[in-house]
């Protein structure tokens, strides 16, 4: 386990530490969100609200290392604990370990943001006198308090929502509007890194920049190759001063290269505004989104990271529903969901296919999404 400190003003102090023991000794909070980015994103709203509640006490928060970058620099946060992942019997001594080094920090208050086996054993071992969780089966033996898990209610409630009603317990409202938006702090270094391979690959610095990230996690958020392509020659051509910008997960890499050799095919006397820049880590995705003039992808971690900018957004949902998912922003702050429209099969698990087509994924025309595009694309430039 290592333990990072986000870099806050005034050499990493919270603001209200000088009076934070004039009622005795520190309330210590520790919030638990282990795994998916996107997930993580989803409780940055809930650490906002915390620091509002309560101004002089110490926040930690205890996350896995693939989703440290959107609360690494939380201006929030005292504390960002990284969680490794061993495997087999070293996870046990891992963990065993992690659970007493988080019994010695005697936190007074845990809020378990995941509800796996692992976040609420940990949640449990910490001995904090108030452990806050979802109502899940089997977990009762974690918690002191626990609120109901609403993911299956009719209608669809958003994920923030969700996580931030662990939060009600605590006196702090839940009222969609008074639920603060997702964030990421932004990272100096990965702006001047963005920007330095935007000028390499020739990208004039005037350009309009189509962000468009082609791979998801797994395929049942993966739109079709072809459609990616067509959508970004369509856009290319539209208008000489776009470039767009190709990106994927490092997995994904040679996906992503097809893709741009399809579109600039499609486009071959438009192919130089056409780019793959390379692969962006999380705080590097976050820098160039934050520089477009629109973001293009699926429902995965980047598109959730891309809503933590203030960039329009194109956000395509396949077996998930955009109630639940659509970048949760401040209002005013342009996002559109794309999707095929109620199916029987919708939403799934993500398990199997029952049609075995994903077609609420195959059925997404290329024209809808250059539809909301360029729609999102005449607003942004009305307002510049």
């Amino acid at each position: 386990m290592r333990t990072m400190s986000p870099r806050l003003p005034d050499q990493g102090r919270h603001p209200g530490d000088a009076d934070r023991r004039s009622h005795g000794r520190t309330l210590k909070i520790l919030l638990v969100r282990l795994r998916l980015i996107g997930d993580v994103v989803f409780t940055t709203p809930a650490i906002t609200a915390l620091r509002q509640r309560f101004p002089t006490a110490r926040i930690s928060y205890l996350v896995e290392l693939v989703a440290e970058p959107v609360v690494r620099g939380n201006p929030h946060l005292d504390e960002v604990i990284v969680v490794e992942r061993p495997r087999g019997w070293r996870r046990l001594r891992y963990d065993l370990a992690l659970a007493a080094r988080l019994r010695r920090a005697r936190f007074d208050l845990v809020i378990d943001f995941h509800g796996g086996p692992r976040s609420a054993w940990l949640t449990r071992a910490t001995g904090a006198a108030r452990r806050i969780g979802y109502a899940l089966p089997g977990r009762g033996w974690a918690y002191t308090e626990m609120l109901p898990w609403t993911p299956a209610l009719v209608p669809p409630r958003h994920s923030v929502e969700n996580q931030f009603d662990l939060l009600r317990p605590l006196g702090i409202p839940g009222a969609a509007s008074e639920v603060p938006p997702v964030e990421m702090a932004e990272d100096a270094a990965a702006a001047t890194s963005v920007a330095r391979r935007l000028q390499n690959a020739g990208v004039p610095a005037d350009s309009a920049l189509v962000v468009m990230h082609v791979s998801a996690g797994n395929p049942f958020r993966r739109w079709p190759a072809g459609h990616f392509a067509e959508v970004a020659a369509t856009l290319a051509r539209a208008q000489s001063s776009r470039r767009i910008i190709i990106s994927s997960g490092p997995s994904e890499r040679d996906s992503a290269d097809i893709i741009a050799a399809s579109a600039q095919s499609l486009a071959p006397d438009v192919a130089e505004r056409i780019l793959r820049c390379g692969e962006f880590d999380l705080a590097e995705l976050r820098a160039l989104v934050a520089r477009a003039a629109l973001y293009i992808g699926g429902d995965s971690g980047p598109m959730h990271i891309a809503a933590t900018t203030t960039v329009p957004i194109v956000a395509l949902f396949g077996p998930t529903l955009p109630q639940r998912s659509i970048p949760w922003r401040t209002s005013g702050t342009s996002a559109i969901g794309v999707d095929a429209g109620p199916l029987p099969c919708r939403p799934c698990h993500q398990r199997r296919c029952e049609p075995g087509d994903f077609r609420c994924l195959t059925r997404i025309e290329p024209a809808r999404v250059i539809a909301a595009a360029e729609q999102l694309l005449h607003v942004e430039n009305s307002r510049t």
